[in-house]
């Protein structure tokens, strides 16, 4: 029998009208979730999920989801939060002041654990709602536990909220002797679900990957009553259209030269960040900080951060708005240590009073570097149909801005330092039109930045697990205003390894709409090389690849090999040469088909005549290509017809190697096109994967050496089914 769900209670009507500015989509996805809460046994091994993105608005979600409940026969509401001082004061404050009206009125009482009463008596467990904000902390989990011991408290319908969710709310760990146990902070939250005779549990997450990804069936050493968590149902978070996520930074218009996201991106060389680590005086000399090209770099993130925010004052006080309200930041996160932290003030400090002594003294440098700054974020102000002021206006503010101390320097590097600089509103406070913070792992999860236009990033994601990456991506946001004069700054093979990720994230979040998780197939390469499904907690993130409906995969940022001499690849060319004028022509109206060993014999050929010398290049792994290509042949519908590959060939190309002065690109990375190579693909590639063979001039003019190369580039077919796969070769 269906429960009828109620939305004219005493609390859900006044919180709307308390909230005019939340959309309609969001309290729908309120109702569809606590409807789902108050029908669906969500057990210890199956409860709800509620799915966002970072910092998307899932907060609003849930705090409307906990005012319905309240009318919908529940009593107390637990919400668990990360292991943060500052993101406890931030959700109880933000609570306080969501409630306020039933907090007033003794409807609704609110209290962080650590400072909860020991007990309750009958006529408030009876008369009041309460709520329980705790960390997923041992001392708070277990004051959590011991009050529900109490019969009354336990008897009580108990909604518990587990937010940021995959946060060490889940999890597995090897003993010494390599036995599987639960995480003690894991095994606490199994503990406190079963302490609650009659509660229902609802996660909070942008990053799912480890609850989705995770075995159904664990058997840990000594502990057979943990169970993992699984969802029983999903809810997506309602994103709204000035919603700037992973879609707009590593999407499919981000990689067009020309659109506004490609603007965005600016390659920072993979040096540079080390540079960052510590003060080397042989590297540079700290007094050149304005000329010096080691940190190129990190001084274009400063001033086209302090330039943007003169544009945005500029014409936001001409648009009316008030002064105060037009402060805006940049984030630097490269390096978690202290050390780390102290030079990049003592970098960015002389930066910013070197840019000061330059603009009193009319030194040429400050209105060079300004300028370059103007000129870089007038193409995408243009793109974004947003107004330029006059040159002469933005070096006049920019200047008696840094006369005016507008630029502070703030380090962040402990959680006491994050909960004295946040505001009401749960953000960090921007005490001066532009702020540069410089921080760590606690400038990650939960921690939300107003007015963010300028995001330099050096963490290794590709070391990473994925939800972690994520969190780091604090320039996701409503940021849709801003965007034109927003940069994101981190190495090419960064930049690669995030945007892989977020082909994984979209993978999984489409999966999920179109009815579950399993749509998606795991995938692993066997020590055979063959190609087989595996359970899903069988791929690590950090080594993964999405395959997916007119996927790309090509090498990127290398260079060849010469022409002559001992290690010379004139020969090998030659032979690929004959080798593809006995398969088809070159530039043929159609694709040819061919077995899937001679296209991995091609890429065999291909391989040894391209190099990758520099660290800043994104990495290509050919075996795990090749694996890829295998899969891909292998999906036709009919079995007859598996194992083949379309073949396609083009000469005399002139891609260059280096992306163009405009661009903020270090490679070259669509050297197909989509009006020639991408109409071939959706024209034919349908239940066939195709391989695209570009015959490269390599002249010395372009980047190269002056000799021949083949670029390959395979191209996932329309109907290849969704994969997440791995290459390494798993027991």
């Amino acid at each position: 029998m269906t429960i009828q769900l109620n939305v004219q209670g005493s609390f859900y009507p006044r919180f709307k009208a308390a909230n005019p500015t939340y959309s309609t989509d969001t309290f729908r996805c309120a109702e569809e979730t606590v409807s789902e809460l108050i029908n669906r046994a969500t057990t210890s091994e199956h409860p709800g999920m509620l799915l966002g993105k970072v910092q998307s608005g899932k907060t609003r979600t849930f705090i409307s989801i906990l005012a319905l409940a309240f009318d919908n026969a529940f009593d107390i509401a637990i919400v668990l939060s990360k292991n943060s001082i500052a993101l406890i004061e931030q959700t109880t404050n933000r609570l306080n002041q969501e409630f306020k009206i039933f907090v007033d009125d003794g409807d609704f009482s609110i209290y962080d654990i650590l400072n909860s009463p020991d007990s309750f008596d009958t006529y408030e467990l009876n008369n009041t709602r309460l709520i329980f904000v705790a960390k997923k902390q041992s001392d708070n989990l277990v004051r959590l536990i011991k009050l529900f011991q109490d019969p009354a408290m336990k008897a009580k319908r108990t909604l518990i909220i587990d937010d940021e969710a995959d946060n060490a709310s889940i999890g597995y760990e090897k003993d010494k002797k390599g036995v599987l146990t639960a995480r003690k902070i894991a095994k606490q939250i199994s503990d406190l679900r079963s302490a609650i005779d009659n509660s229902s549990f609802l996660q909070v997450t942008a990053t799912p990957y480890s609850l989705y990804l995770q075995p159904s069936e664990i058997e840990l050493s000594g502990d057979m009553s943990f169970r993992p968590i699984r969802p029983a149902f999903t809810k997506l978070v309602p994103v709204p259209p000035d919603y700037v996520g992973g879609e707009t930074y590593f999407g499919e218009l981000a990689r067009n030269a020309g659109s506004l996201e490609s603007l965005l991106h600016y390659d920072v060389d993979a040096q540079e960040l080390e540079r960052l680590k510590k003060q080397d005086g042989r590297s540079f000399k700290i007094a050149e900080v304005l000329t010096a090209p080691q940190i190129v770099g990190y001084r274009t993130a400063i001033v086209t951060a302090l330039t943007g925010c003169c544009i945005m004052r500029i014409n936001g006080i001409s648009a009316g708005k008030h002064p105060q309200k037009l402060h805006y930041c940049l984030v630097v996160h490269t390096e978690t240590p202290i050390k780390a932290h102290t030079w990049q003030e003592k970098l960015t400090v002389k930066i910013i009073e070197k840019l000061a002594d330059a603009a009193r003294d009319n030194d040429p440098i400050f209105t060079k570097l300004i300028t370059e700054a103007v000129e870089d974020l007038s193409r995408s102000l243009t793109l974004d149909k947003q107004p330029i002021p006059p040159l002469h206006a933005i070096l006049e503010a920019a200047s008696g801005g840094l006369a005016e101390s507008y630029v502070k320097v703030i380090v962040v590097n402990s959680e006491n330092q994050v909960a004295a600089m946040l505001d009401t509103a749960g953000q960090l406070k921007l005490p001066t039109p532009l702020t540069i913070f410089l921080g760590g792992q606690v400038l990650d999860r939960g921690v939300t930045l107003r007015n963010l236009i300028g995001f330099y990033y050096g963490r290794r994601p590709n070391r990473s697990q994925q939800d972690t990456v994520m969190q780091h991506s604090r320039m996701y946001g409503y940021r849709r205003s801003e965007l034109a004069v927003t940069r994101f700054y981190t190495s090419a093979r960064l930049r690669h390894t995030m945007s892989q990720m977020e082909e994984f994230d979209s993978a999984l979040r489409q999966a999920i709409e179109a009815g579950g998780d399993g749509a998606v197939q795991f995938i692993r390469k066997a020590k055979d090389n063959s190609i087989i499904p595996c359970s899903p907690n069988k791929i690590l993130i950090s080594s993964i690849q999405t395959l997916r409906p007119h996927k790309r995969i090509l090498p990127i940022g290398f260079q060849t090999g010469y022409a002559g001499g001992a290690k010379g690849i004139g020969g090998a060319i030659a032979a690929i040469d004959a080798r593809i004028n006995s398969l088809c022509e070159f530039s043929a109206a159609i694709p040819v088909l061919i077995p899937l060993a001679t296209a991995l014999d091609l890429l065999k050929q291909i391989q040894p005549t391209l190099h990758f010398p520099e660290d800043n290049a994104p990495p290509f792994d050919w075996e795990s290509a090749k694996a890829a290509l295998t899969h891909l042949s292998h999906q036709h519908p009919d079995a007859n017809k598996r194992g083949s590959v379309l073949l396609w060939a083009a000469q005399n190309r002139k891609s260059a190697r280096l992306a163009g002065p405009g661009s903020h690109a270090t490679y070259i990375e669509t050297p197909d096109s989509p009006r020639t190579e991408g109409k071939i693909a959706k024209a034919h590639a349908i239940d066939h994967p195709i391989l695209f063979l570009l015959r490269q001039n390599g002249e010395e003019v372009d980047g190269w050496r002056g000799t021949p190369f083949y670029w390959p580039i395979i191209r996932a077919q329309s109907n290849t089914p969704t994969a997440i796969y791995t290459a390494e070769a798993i027991d």
